[in-house]
């Protein structure tokens, strides 16, 4: 395919906007004509009636650090490709602090480069890639490039990511769901004589005990768990639903339901919001996180672990992965999680389409990077290096479950890729360092889970962009400190004087132009 060339017009405008912000062995070549075994020098010369002649040098951007043993895992992956497909991977990365201004500059730059994580909630949305042109398309490419692939993934999860009737992307086949929750320890549960934690009554009162009888606090984290206390407030309300406009990641727009999708507004200007805030200087004043917060550069996870609190705010995803660790840390906590979302059945399920692997349209390989991608997602000897590593070194699989070899040294064999996109249940290993909860859990909220009336919708902001920069500056100030607690004013004053300088920023102007955007749009699942 010819390379196209191509800068994405109005991109550096959603810079702007972003400022105020994650079973097998053998090697598998039964698609392949020609190829030849791992252990033979010579390269396929075709693939699929592909021409595989000439070897390409794919660049593939992911999210995270590298890890000090990724570069021997990627030369495994190497000596696969090049055996399969005449090809070479070369990963650059994004860490996890810069992906807000970085990400956007990827597609803005007009970098050359050829495969990357995608996703509607990422800083530049999937859709918004895809409708500026930045992502190559697909749809015909699939069928004779990677068939295996194409028939890998049901046809009702290419739908979710078809942007005007083209792919894009290639999603996930990981059940998932990231509802948000707060992660506490059972043991204090226990010692205060309750049993669970299931409302927002339940957690006060554990927190209260938490204040009397420890010596650290509930929730000992930084400035971002204001996010999460605004998540708390959309979850725990009624049928509300976050809405497009504003970056999930601030204090956004919501919705009364996910019936009434297209009426969008501002939490800030109801009393349900007013109420929290008050609450929110109650558990300030009561001491549920440290005066500091705002200024604090540890996550309360981290201060959980080290015995600094007693749970955290997170999403459930990252709460399961993070059972090996919190065990380690913290082995009589047996932590349990509050979900704030389950009382109200708001629980969203996770489209393929929210974690997909995308094209970029300056690729000068685009047809080899669909070859990697599938070989990633339809073998099982790809799939666990990319997933898990190298077998007897970052992992041993016993009975079934993954688990980390007796001798494994986290100083030179640490490391792995957020490869988050290329993952299939399929192939997926249960592991030991997951909680063993997951199953259960994504079997129980697959039967009540709603879909999100937004998914395949792409709010383009280039005509509120101005105001979207003003309104994060002020989520970033003020936004924050009611929502920890922490403003100067009577939380009440506070919320007022919030109001008004959103009204400033331009609140009503984003607004209809998101109604405006979302007056022809209809679900892609109901």
């Amino acid at each position: 395919m010819k390379k196209k060339s191509k800068k994405v017009t109005g991109m550096l405008l959603a810079v702007t906007m972003m400022g105020g912000l994650l079973a097998g062995c053998g090697s598998s070549s039964d698609d392949s004509n020609n190829a030849s075994s791992e252990n033979n020098a010579s390269s396929p010369k075709t693939v699929n009636g592909v021409d595989v002649s000439k070897e390409a040098k794919l660049v593939y951007y992911l999210w995270g650090a590298e890890g000090v043993a990724n570069k021997d895992i990627l030369a495994e992956i190497n000596k696969k490709l090049k055996s399969d497909i005449n090809a070479e991977i070369e990963v650059k990365y994004i860490d996890w602090p810069d992906i807000s201004t970085k990400y956007p500059l990827l597609f803005a730059s007009g970098e050359s480069f050829d495969m990357s994580h995608t996703s509607p909630g990422a800083p530049i949305s999937y859709f918004t890639l895809a409708n500026q042109g930045a992502l190559v398309d697909i749809t015909d490419m699939l069928d004779k490039v990677a068939p295996k692939l194409k028939a890998e993934i049901p046809d009702s999860t290419w739908a979710a990511t078809k942007v005007n009737g083209k792919i894009y992307g290639v999603p996930s086949l990981y059940s998932e769901f990231t509802p948000t929750g707060y992660a506490y320890r059972s043991d204090l549960l226990k010692k205060y004589g309750m049993t669970e934690i299931s409302s927002i009554a339940d957690m006060e009162k554990y927190m209260d005990n938490v204040v009397k009888n420890e010596s650290f606090p509930p929730i000992n984290g930084n400035a971002d768990d204001a996010f999460n206390m605004f998540r708390m407030l959309v979850d725990t309300t009624g049928m509300w639903l976050n809405a497009p406009g504003i970056n999930p990641s601030e204090i956004n727009l919501v919705t009364k339901s996910p019936e009434d999708y297209k009426t969008v507004f501002d939490p800030a200007f109801t009393q349900e919001f007013e109420d929290w805030a008050v609450k929110m200087r109650e558990w300030a004043d009561k001491g549920y996180w440290p005066k500091d917060i705002m200024s604090s550069k540890v996550d309360a996870g981290t201060n959980f672990r080290a015995g600094n609190s007693a749970g955290y705010l997170t999403h459930a995803q990252d709460w399961i992965g993070k059972y090996g660790m919190d065990t380690k840390a913290q082995p009589n906590a047996s932590l349990n999680f509050y979900t704030f979302a389950e009382a109200n059945h708001k629980i969203k399920r996770k489209l393929g389409v929210e974690n997909s692997t995308s094209i970029s349209i300056n690729s000068e390989n685009p047809e080899r990077s669909l070859m990697a991608i599938e070989k990633f997602m339809t073998d099982p000897s790809y799939y666990n290096l990319i997933q898990y590593g190298i077998g007897g070194r970052q992992y041993v699989i016993e009975n079934g479950m993954k688990k980390t070899p007796a001798n494994f040294d986290e100083k030179k064999d640490g490391g792995g890729f957020a490869a988050w996109s290329l993952r299939n249940d399929k192939y997926n290993l249960p592991m030991d360092t997951e909680n063993p909860i997951r199953s259960s859990l994504n079997d129980k909220w697959n039967k009540e889970a709603i879909n999100d009336p937004y998914t395949g919708f792409s709010f383009d902001p280039k005509n509120v962009s101005t105001e979207l920069a003003s309104i994060s500056n002020v989520n970033q100030q003020l936004g924050m400190q009611i929502m920890l607690g922490r403003t100067k004013k009577d939380p009440k004053d506070a919320v007022a004087e919030y109001r008004k300088q959103l009204k400033t920023a331009g609140i009503d102007k984003v607004i209809a132009e998101v109604e405006k955007q979302l007056a022809n749009f209809t679900p892609l699942a109901k």
